[in-house]
C-alpha cells in the first residue's frame, strides 16, 4: 500500500488546523464557557457574577416546569424520529418499485430538503393558521377544533407534524441509495424461496440496510433535539406561554429572555450529558446487532 508522501513534516498540521480552528471556536470554546458560567450566578448586565457551586443544577432539576419539558422533549424526538423514519422507508421502498417517471416522483420528494427549518416553521404555520390554514380547515371538518399557540396537545401536534415533514426527504434519500446498492442476485434468491413481498423485505432486505438505518437513527435524534428549533420558534411565535418547548429552546428562553444566564448554562451543560451518555449508548449497544458485511 502506497502512503501519502508530504514535502515538509508540518503539511500534515496544517492542513488539520483550520478545521481543529472550527471546532476549537465554536464547540469547544462555547461548551468551556457554558460550564463555567453554569457554576455562577452572573449578572444580565454584565457587571460580575457570584459562585453558586452546584445550586444552578439544583434549581433546574428540582423545578417540575424544566420536568415537564424534558418529558416533552423525550417524546417529540421519539416520535419525529420513528415517524419521519416509517414514512421515509415506506416511500423509499415505493419509489424503488417506480419504473415510469421514477426521476420525477423522487426530485418531488427531495425538494422539501431544500427549505431551511425556519422557512419549514413559517410554512407549516400558514398550513395550520386559524383563518387560511388547509389543515386546520381539514380538523374542523372532522369535528377538531384545533387551536394552535393555545392548546397544549394542538401546538404539540403541529410542532410534530411539520418536524417530521422537513426531515423526511433526507431519511427517503438515503433508504432509496440503500435499497437500491442491495445485489439483485439477493433479491432474485428471496423471491424464489418467499413468495410473500412484505416476509422478503422483513427478513432480507431491511436488515442489509442496518448500517444505514442505524446511521439515520442518530442523524434524526440529533435533529429532534437541536434543529427543530427554528420550527419551534415559529410555531410559538415568541411567546410560549404554557405552550410546549424543548430542553434546546427553554435554553434560549430561560438565558436570552429570562436572563437567567448561569440556569440557562447549567441547562445546556445537563443536555450536553444527556446527549453524549445517549450517542455512548447508540454505539455500544445498538451497534453490536449492526453488520456492515
Amino acid at each position: 500500500m502506497k502512503r501519502v508522501q508530504f514535502s515538509h513534516p508540518l503539511m500534515p498540521y496544517m492542513l488539520l488546523l483550520p478545521q481543529l480552528l472550527i471546532v476549537g471556536v465554536f464547540f469547544l470554546w462555547p461548551a468551556a464557557e457554558a460550564i463555567r458560567a453554569s457554576f455562577y450566578l452572573e449578572d444580565p448586565f454584565g457587571f460580575g457574577s457570584t459562585f453558586v457551586g452546584l445550586d444552578n443544577f439544583k434549581d433546574v432539576v428540582t423545578a417540575s416546569e424544566y420536568g415537564r419539558t424534558a418529558w416533552f422533549t423525550l417524546i417529540f424526538s421519539a416520535a419525529v424520529t420513528f415517524f419521519s423514519l416509517s414514512i421515509a422507508l415506506l416511500l423509499a421502498v415505493k419509489a424503488d418499485n417506480v419504473i415510469k417517471g421514477a426521476s420525477t416522483y423522487r426530485t418531488l420528494l427531495m425538494w422539501v430538503y431544500a427549505i431551511a427549518p425556519p422557512v419549514a416553521g413559517l410554512v407549516g404555520v400558514m398550513l395550520f393558521d386559524q383563518h387560511i390554514g388547509p389543515l386546520n380547515d381539514l380538523a374542523h371538518a372532522l369535528g377538531w377544533n384545533m387551536q394552535i399557540g393555545v392548546n397544549y396537545f394542538d401546538t404539540a401536534f403541529a410542532m410534530t407534524v411539520i418536524a417530521v415533514w422537513k426531515q423526511i426527504p433526507i431519511n427517503f434519500i438515503f433508504f432509496l441509495s440503500g435499497l437500491q446498492s442491495v445485489p439483485k442476485s439477493v433479491q432474485e434468491a428471496a423471491a424464489v424461496d418467499c413468495k410473500s413481498s412484505s416476509r422478503r423485505f422483513w427478513t432480507v432486505t431491511f436488515p442489509l440496510l442496518a448500517p444505514t438505518s442505524f446511521f439515520l437513527l442518530i442523524i434524526n435524534i440529533t435533529y429532534a433535539l437541536f434543529d427543530t428549533f427554528g420550527i419551534i420558534d415559529l410555531v410559538l411565535k415568541g411567546e410560549p406561554g404554557n405552550n410546549p418547548v424543548t430542553l434546546v429552546y427553554k435554553v434560549f428562553l430561560d438565558g436570552f429572555r429570562g436572563n437567567d444566564l448561569g440556569g440557562s448554562s447549567a441547562q445546556s451543560v445537563i443536555l450536553m450529558i444527556l446527549v453524549f451518555a445517549l450517542t455512548v449508548f447508540q454505539f455500544r449497544m445498538i451497534e453490536r446487532r449492526v453488520h456492515y458485511s
